[in-house]
């Protein structure tokens, strides 16, 4: 577990943006899509295609009290899954440049 939340943190600290997904899940896809959409660059990791996905999972529950996916991470501040990365569209431009992703 400690690897998985070691692993977890340093992509968070690493990268301006980053989601935690699944390939199969639709609001993960939708996440993609919206930041597709803004042009923004990001880090994405399918917890399902991953050996120690699970882990990952669990240990983001840890980080940011949210097990499920997407996990979204703007400038190291945890913004929630999908709706809530929706609910804020008209503030991403600016918080994505902030972090450096647009």
């Amino acid at each position: 577990m400690a690897a998985a939340k070691t692993k977890a943190q340093t992509l968070i600290n690493e990268n301006g943006v980053v989601v935690f997904s699944k390939s199969y899940c639709p609001y993960c896809n939708a996440t993609k899509q919206l930041l597709n959409e803004l042009g923004a660059k990001y880090t994405a990791l399918e917890l399902d295609q991953v050996d120690d996905g699970s882990a990952i999972q669990s240990a983001l529950q840890e980080i940011s009290s949210q097990r499920t996916v997407p996990n979204v991470f703007i400038s190291q501040k945890h913004i929630g899954g999908n709706s809530d990365l929706q609910a804020k569209k008209r503030d991403l431009p600016a918080l994505l440049k902030e972090a450096g992703a647009l």
